[in-house]
Protein backbone atom coordinates (compact mmCIF):
# COMPACT_ATOMS: atom_id res chain seq x y z
CA UNK A 1 0.00 0.00 0.00
CA UNK A 2 1.36 3.48 -1.14
CA UNK A 3 1.97 6.62 1.18
CA UNK A 4 -0.65 8.18 -0.49
CA UNK A 5 -3.49 5.42 -0.35
CA UNK A 6 -3.01 5.17 3.31
CA UNK A 7 -3.83 8.88 3.89
CA UNK A 8 -6.47 8.53 1.82
CA UNK A 9 -7.56 5.36 4.09
CA UNK A 10 -7.09 7.35 7.18
CA UNK A 11 -8.76 10.28 6.46
CA UNK A 12 -12.24 8.19 5.72
CA UNK A 13 -11.74 6.31 8.81
CA UNK A 14 -11.05 9.66 10.98
CA UNK A 15 -14.17 11.27 8.98
CA UNK A 16 -16.26 7.74 9.66
CA UNK A 17 -15.32 8.01 13.25
CA UNK A 18 -16.74 11.90 13.50
CA UNK A 19 -19.84 10.70 12.15
CA UNK A 20 -20.39 7.93 14.03
CA UNK A 21 -19.93 9.97 17.51
CA UNK A 22 -22.47 12.05 16.47
CA UNK A 23 -24.88 9.57 15.33
CA UNK A 24 -24.56 7.51 18.38
CA UNK A 25 -25.24 11.25 20.23
CA UNK A 26 -28.39 11.88 18.65
CA UNK A 27 -30.08 8.20 18.39
CA UNK A 28 -29.76 8.19 22.34
CA UNK A 29 -31.68 11.69 22.09
CA UNK A 30 -34.03 10.22 19.66
CA UNK A 31 -34.82 7.50 21.29
CA UNK A 32 -35.07 5.14 17.97
CA UNK A 33 -38.29 8.00 17.16
CA UNK A 34 -36.20 8.31 13.82
CA UNK A 35 -34.70 5.70 12.49
CA UNK A 36 -30.58 5.06 12.21
CA UNK A 37 -29.88 5.18 8.71
CA UNK A 38 -32.02 8.98 9.38
CA UNK A 39 -30.02 9.85 12.20
CA UNK A 40 -26.55 9.41 10.46
CA UNK A 41 -27.80 11.60 7.61
CA UNK A 42 -29.16 14.00 9.42
CA UNK A 43 -25.58 13.75 11.23
CA UNK A 44 -24.01 14.26 8.15
CA UNK A 45 -25.66 17.52 7.14
CA UNK A 46 -25.32 18.73 10.30
CA UNK A 47 -21.40 18.26 9.93
CA UNK A 48 -21.47 19.34 6.31
CA UNK A 49 -23.13 22.54 7.83
CA UNK A 50 -20.54 23.65 9.95
CA UNK A 51 -18.37 23.28 7.49
CA UNK A 52 -19.63 24.73 4.60
CA UNK A 53 -21.59 27.60 6.15
CA UNK A 54 -24.59 27.70 3.73
CA UNK A 55 -27.26 26.04 2.90
CA UNK A 56 -26.75 25.57 -0.56
CA UNK A 57 -27.31 22.27 -1.48
CA UNK A 58 -24.68 21.77 -3.64
CA UNK A 59 -21.61 22.84 -1.21
CA UNK A 60 -23.37 20.89 1.24
CA UNK A 61 -23.57 18.00 -1.03
CA UNK A 62 -19.68 18.41 -1.68
CA UNK A 63 -19.05 18.28 2.15
CA UNK A 64 -21.04 15.46 3.23
CA UNK A 65 -18.87 12.61 4.81
CA UNK A 66 -20.11 9.89 1.91
CA UNK A 67 -18.13 7.68 -0.66
CA UNK A 68 -20.76 8.31 -2.62
CA UNK A 69 -20.41 10.80 -5.52
CA UNK A 70 -21.40 14.23 -4.84
CA UNK A 71 -24.56 13.97 -7.26
CA UNK A 72 -25.71 11.25 -4.97
CA UNK A 73 -25.16 12.97 -2.21
CA UNK A 74 -27.46 15.64 -3.86
CA UNK A 75 -30.19 13.71 -4.25
CA UNK A 76 -30.17 12.40 -0.76
CA UNK A 77 -30.49 15.78 0.88
CA UNK A 78 -33.05 16.57 -1.61
CA UNK A 79 -34.74 13.43 -0.65
CA UNK A 80 -34.47 14.10 2.79
CA UNK A 81 -35.86 17.32 2.51
CA UNK A 82 -38.61 16.85 0.35
CA UNK A 83 -39.97 13.38 1.94
CA UNK A 84 -38.95 13.00 5.28
CA UNK A 85 -41.43 13.73 8.25
CA UNK A 86 -38.97 15.57 10.78
CA UNK A 87 -40.77 15.78 14.12
CA UNK A 88 -40.54 19.77 15.10
CA UNK A 89 -41.16 18.83 18.66
CA UNK A 90 -38.52 15.81 18.85
CA UNK A 91 -36.14 17.97 17.78
CA UNK A 92 -37.23 21.69 20.68
CA UNK A 93 -36.99 18.33 23.01
CA UNK A 94 -33.47 17.95 22.12
CA UNK A 95 -32.56 21.93 22.25
CA UNK A 96 -33.79 21.95 25.38
CA UNK A 97 -31.90 19.54 26.81
CA UNK A 98 -29.09 20.66 25.87
CA UNK A 99 -29.79 24.79 27.22
CA UNK A 100 -27.76 23.95 30.81
CA UNK A 101 -30.32 25.98 32.59
CA UNK A 102 -31.98 25.08 35.94
CA UNK A 103 -35.33 26.09 36.79
CA UNK A 104 -36.87 28.52 34.96
CA UNK A 105 -36.60 30.20 31.66
CA UNK A 106 -36.94 33.50 30.16
CA UNK A 107 -38.65 33.14 26.64
CA UNK A 108 -38.26 35.47 23.90
CA UNK A 109 -40.49 35.72 20.60
CA UNK A 110 -40.23 37.66 17.58
CA UNK A 111 -39.83 37.22 13.54
CA UNK A 112 -37.63 36.80 10.94
CA UNK A 113 -38.36 36.98 7.51
CA UNK A 114 -37.17 37.20 3.91
CA UNK A 115 -38.39 36.93 -0.04
CA UNK A 116 -37.16 34.78 -2.72
CA UNK A 117 -38.16 35.95 -5.50
CA UNK A 118 -42.40 36.64 -5.51
CA UNK A 119 -42.02 34.55 -2.30
CA UNK A 120 -42.38 35.68 1.34
CA UNK A 121 -40.57 33.39 4.17
CA UNK A 122 -41.84 34.71 7.14
CA UNK A 123 -41.14 32.34 10.68
CA UNK A 124 -42.61 33.31 14.06
CA UNK A 125 -39.92 32.10 16.37
CA UNK A 126 -39.97 31.09 20.26
CA UNK A 127 -36.69 31.17 21.70
CA UNK A 128 -34.84 30.33 25.33
CA UNK A 129 -32.76 33.62 26.11
CA UNK A 130 -29.26 32.83 27.82
CA UNK A 131 -25.79 34.06 27.60
CA UNK A 132 -26.01 36.10 25.27
CA UNK A 133 -28.33 34.57 22.60
CA UNK A 134 -31.69 33.55 22.26
CA UNK A 135 -31.65 29.22 21.67
CA UNK A 136 -34.14 29.23 18.49
CA UNK A 137 -36.79 26.67 20.21
CA UNK A 138 -39.90 26.58 18.59
CA UNK A 139 -41.29 28.22 15.32
CA UNK A 140 -44.45 28.88 13.22
CA UNK A 141 -43.69 29.48 9.26
CA UNK A 142 -46.21 31.75 8.73
CA UNK A 143 -48.54 31.88 5.23
CA UNK A 144 -48.35 35.39 4.83
CA UNK A 145 -46.43 38.38 4.74
CA UNK A 146 -46.19 40.50 8.10
CA UNK A 147 -47.06 40.75 11.38
CA UNK A 148 -48.08 37.78 13.22
CA UNK A 149 -51.81 37.28 15.02
CA UNK A 150 -53.16 36.45 18.29
CA UNK A 151 -54.14 33.05 17.10
CA UNK A 152 -50.67 32.33 15.85
CA UNK A 153 -48.79 33.71 18.94
CA UNK A 154 -51.04 31.83 21.66
CA UNK A 155 -50.55 28.40 19.16
CA UNK A 156 -46.80 28.80 20.10
CA UNK A 157 -46.87 29.14 23.68
CA UNK A 158 -49.29 26.96 24.08
CA UNK A 159 -46.58 24.30 21.72
CA UNK A 160 -44.26 25.38 24.35
CA UNK A 161 -46.67 24.63 27.92
CA UNK A 162 -47.72 21.06 26.18
CA UNK A 163 -43.70 19.96 25.95
CA UNK A 164 -42.31 21.67 28.98
CA UNK A 165 -45.20 22.99 30.86
CA UNK A 166 -45.89 26.44 31.71
CA UNK A 167 -44.56 26.44 35.19
CA UNK A 168 -40.81 26.40 33.69
CA UNK A 169 -41.60 30.28 32.36
CA UNK A 170 -40.21 33.10 34.15
CA UNK A 171 -41.00 35.69 31.19
CA UNK A 172 -41.78 36.30 28.00
CA UNK A 173 -40.27 39.66 26.19
CA UNK A 174 -41.22 40.89 22.67
CA UNK A 175 -41.23 43.54 20.86
CA UNK A 176 -43.84 46.41 19.75
CA UNK A 177 -45.27 43.65 16.94
CA UNK A 178 -46.91 41.79 20.14
CA UNK A 179 -49.40 43.64 21.53
CA UNK A 180 -52.53 42.93 21.45
CA UNK A 181 -55.88 42.52 23.29
CA UNK A 182 -57.00 39.20 23.32
CA UNK A 183 -53.05 38.32 22.97
CA UNK A 184 -52.56 40.26 26.62
CA UNK A 185 -55.58 38.91 27.79
CA UNK A 186 -54.11 35.05 27.27
CA UNK A 187 -50.79 36.36 28.96
CA UNK A 188 -52.97 37.27 31.89
CA UNK A 189 -55.33 34.89 32.39
CA UNK A 190 -52.29 32.28 32.21
CA UNK A 191 -50.56 34.14 34.92
CA UNK A 192 -47.46 34.52 32.39
CA UNK A 193 -45.00 37.38 33.14
CA UNK A 194 -44.04 39.12 30.41
CA UNK A 195 -42.21 42.31 29.53
CA UNK A 196 -43.51 43.88 25.96
CA UNK A 197 -42.36 47.56 24.13
CA UNK A 198 -45.52 49.46 22.95
CA UNK A 199 -45.42 52.12 20.73
CA UNK A 200 -45.07 55.68 22.22
CA UNK A 201 -48.62 56.43 20.95
CA UNK A 202 -50.53 53.95 22.43
CA UNK A 203 -53.51 54.79 23.97
CA UNK A 204 -53.47 53.81 27.92
CA UNK A 205 -56.20 54.40 30.24
CA UNK A 206 -54.73 55.76 33.72
CA UNK A 207 -57.36 54.46 36.43
CA UNK A 208 -56.25 56.88 39.17
CA UNK A 209 -56.53 59.96 36.78
CA UNK A 210 -59.92 58.42 34.93
CA UNK A 211 -58.29 59.29 31.84
CA UNK A 212 -56.88 57.91 28.43
CA UNK A 213 -53.40 59.25 27.31
CA UNK A 214 -51.17 58.34 25.48
CA UNK A 215 -48.02 56.06 26.50
CA UNK A 216 -45.35 58.73 26.27
CA UNK A 217 -46.91 61.37 28.36
CA UNK A 218 -46.31 59.66 31.23
CA UNK A 219 -42.69 59.41 30.82
CA UNK A 220 -42.42 62.97 29.10
CA UNK A 221 -40.90 64.68 32.46
CA UNK A 222 -37.41 61.78 32.16
CA UNK A 223 -34.44 63.11 31.16
CA UNK A 224 -32.54 60.86 28.54
CA UNK A 225 -31.68 57.22 29.39
CA UNK A 226 -33.35 57.98 32.95
CA UNK A 227 -35.39 54.62 33.50
CA UNK A 228 -39.02 55.40 35.51
CA UNK A 229 -41.92 52.86 36.11
CA UNK A 230 -45.33 54.21 36.96
CA UNK A 231 -46.70 52.64 40.44
CA UNK A 232 -50.42 52.71 39.64
CA UNK A 233 -52.11 49.77 37.24
CA UNK A 234 -52.97 51.19 33.81
CA UNK A 235 -55.56 49.40 31.33
CA UNK A 236 -54.11 48.56 28.25
CA UNK A 237 -56.63 47.15 25.48
CA UNK A 238 -59.06 46.40 28.30
CA UNK A 239 -56.36 44.71 30.00
CA UNK A 240 -54.91 45.94 33.51
CA UNK A 241 -51.13 45.88 33.58
CA UNK A 242 -48.06 47.84 34.50
CA UNK A 243 -45.64 50.35 32.56
CA UNK A 244 -42.28 51.43 32.73
CA UNK A 245 -40.05 53.51 30.28
CA UNK A 246 -37.66 55.90 29.64
CA UNK A 247 -36.70 58.72 27.20
CA UNK A 248 -34.09 57.71 24.25
CA UNK A 249 -33.64 61.03 21.77
CA UNK A 250 -35.74 63.64 20.72
CA UNK A 251 -39.39 62.32 20.79
CA UNK A 252 -38.46 58.69 20.82
CA UNK A 253 -39.16 56.50 24.11
CA UNK A 254 -38.69 52.76 25.23
CA UNK A 255 -42.29 51.98 26.71
CA UNK A 256 -42.52 48.49 28.23
CA UNK A 257 -45.89 46.71 29.63
CA UNK A 258 -45.58 44.44 31.71
CA UNK A 259 -47.77 42.03 34.46
CA UNK A 260 -45.84 42.85 37.35
CA UNK A 261 -42.61 44.34 38.57
CA UNK A 262 -42.08 47.28 36.19
CA UNK A 263 -39.17 48.25 38.57
CA UNK A 264 -37.27 45.33 36.56
CA UNK A 265 -39.08 45.62 33.16
CA UNK A 266 -35.80 47.50 31.64
CA UNK A 267 -33.48 44.82 32.59
CA UNK A 268 -35.69 42.09 31.53
CA UNK A 269 -36.73 43.80 28.06
CA UNK A 270 -32.97 43.94 27.27
CA UNK A 271 -32.44 40.57 27.05
CA UNK A 272 -34.78 40.70 23.81
CA UNK A 273 -31.79 41.65 21.77
CA UNK A 274 -30.68 37.91 22.20
CA UNK A 275 -33.20 36.70 20.01
CA UNK A 276 -31.92 39.04 17.23
CA UNK A 277 -28.30 37.67 17.61
CA UNK A 278 -30.23 34.29 17.11
CA UNK A 279 -31.66 35.50 13.54
CA UNK A 280 -27.97 36.95 12.31
CA UNK A 281 -26.62 34.09 12.87
CA UNK A 282 -28.91 31.75 11.27
CA UNK A 283 -28.93 34.11 8.36
CA UNK A 284 -25.80 35.94 6.71
CA UNK A 285 -23.26 35.51 10.02
CA UNK A 286 -23.43 31.87 9.97
CA UNK A 287 -25.69 29.35 7.97
CA UNK A 288 -27.50 32.03 5.15
CA UNK A 289 -30.53 30.47 5.64
CA UNK A 290 -31.73 33.16 3.35
CA UNK A 291 -29.76 31.62 0.03
CA UNK A 292 -32.04 28.86 -0.04
CA UNK A 293 -34.07 28.29 -2.78
CA UNK A 294 -36.88 26.75 -1.04
CA UNK A 295 -40.55 27.97 -1.11
CA UNK A 296 -42.60 25.30 0.16
CA UNK A 297 -42.78 25.96 3.98
CA UNK A 298 -42.68 22.45 4.87
CA UNK A 299 -39.09 21.80 3.48
CA UNK A 300 -38.29 25.28 4.96
CA UNK A 301 -39.59 24.09 8.43
CA UNK A 302 -37.17 20.70 8.24
CA UNK A 303 -34.04 22.89 6.71
CA UNK A 304 -34.94 25.07 10.20
CA UNK A 305 -34.91 22.30 12.00
CA UNK A 306 -31.43 20.80 11.09
CA UNK A 307 -30.16 24.55 11.34
CA UNK A 308 -31.30 24.94 14.62
CA UNK A 309 -29.08 22.05 16.29
CA UNK A 310 -26.59 23.29 14.30
CA UNK A 311 -26.83 27.03 16.08
CA UNK A 312 -27.04 25.09 19.25
CA UNK A 313 -24.24 22.67 18.97
CA UNK A 314 -21.64 25.50 18.17
CA UNK A 315 -22.89 28.07 20.19
CA UNK A 316 -22.47 25.55 23.13
CA UNK A 317 -18.83 25.34 21.97
CA UNK A 318 -18.24 29.05 21.87
CA UNK A 319 -19.26 29.53 25.36
CA UNK A 320 -17.04 26.43 26.69
CA UNK A 321 -14.19 28.20 24.61
CA UNK A 322 -14.89 31.35 25.70
CA UNK A 323 -15.34 31.11 29.48
CA UNK A 324 -12.37 28.28 29.62
CA UNK A 325 -10.10 27.62 26.44
CA UNK A 326 -9.22 31.73 25.24
CA UNK A 327 -11.35 34.53 25.73
CA UNK A 328 -12.83 36.76 22.53
CA UNK A 329 -10.73 39.79 22.29
CA UNK A 330 -12.83 42.92 23.34
CA UNK A 331 -12.07 45.68 20.92
CA UNK A 332 -11.74 49.35 21.98
CA UNK A 333 -15.33 50.18 21.65
CA UNK A 334 -16.15 47.82 24.35
CA UNK A 335 -17.55 44.96 22.07
CA UNK A 336 -16.17 41.44 21.43
CA UNK A 337 -13.96 40.65 18.28
CA UNK A 338 -16.52 38.06 17.10
CA UNK A 339 -19.39 36.91 18.13
CA UNK A 340 -19.27 33.69 20.71
CA UNK A 341 -21.38 32.01 17.65
CA UNK A 342 -18.76 32.22 15.79
CA UNK A 343 -16.22 31.26 18.25
CA UNK A 344 -17.67 27.77 18.38
CA UNK A 345 -18.42 27.49 14.45
CA UNK A 346 -15.16 27.95 13.81
CA UNK A 347 -13.52 25.50 15.96
CA UNK A 348 -15.89 23.25 14.96
CA UNK A 349 -15.19 23.46 11.20
CA UNK A 350 -11.86 23.24 12.20
CA UNK A 351 -12.15 20.01 13.54
CA UNK A 352 -14.59 18.60 11.25
CA UNK A 353 -12.41 19.59 8.20
CA UNK A 354 -9.41 19.10 9.69
CA UNK A 355 -8.43 15.37 8.76
CA UNK A 356 -5.58 14.48 11.34
CA UNK A 357 -7.85 16.22 14.38
CA UNK A 358 -8.51 12.95 15.99
CA UNK A 359 -9.50 14.50 19.21
CA UNK A 360 -13.10 15.58 18.65
CA UNK A 361 -14.21 14.57 22.28
CA UNK A 362 -14.87 18.54 23.28
CA UNK A 363 -16.90 19.18 20.54
CA UNK A 364 -19.14 16.75 20.87
CA UNK A 365 -19.56 16.79 24.66
CA UNK A 366 -22.00 19.25 23.75
CA UNK A 367 -24.30 18.01 22.38
CA UNK A 368 -24.58 15.15 24.86
CA UNK A 369 -26.84 15.40 27.63
CA UNK A 370 -24.79 13.07 30.19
Amino acid sequence: MNNNHKIRQDMITNDDSKINELVSILNEHFKSKINLARVKFISMFIMALCKVQTVTFHKLASAIDSPCMVESSLRRIQRFIADFSLDSDLIAKLIFALIPINGKVQLAIDRTNWKFGESDINILMLGVVYKGVAFPLLFSLLPKRGNSNTTERIALINRYIRLFSIETIECIVADREFVGQDWLAFLNNSNIKYYIRVRNNFKVFVLSKNKEVKASWLFNTCKINEFRYYSNIVRINGELCYLSGSKLNGDDYLIIVSYNKPENAQEFYRQRWQIEMCFKSMKSSGFDIEKTHLTDLDRIRKLTLLIMIAFVWCYRVGIYLHENVKQIIIKKHGRKAESIFKYGLKHVASCLLNPIYRDTSLIFHFLSCT
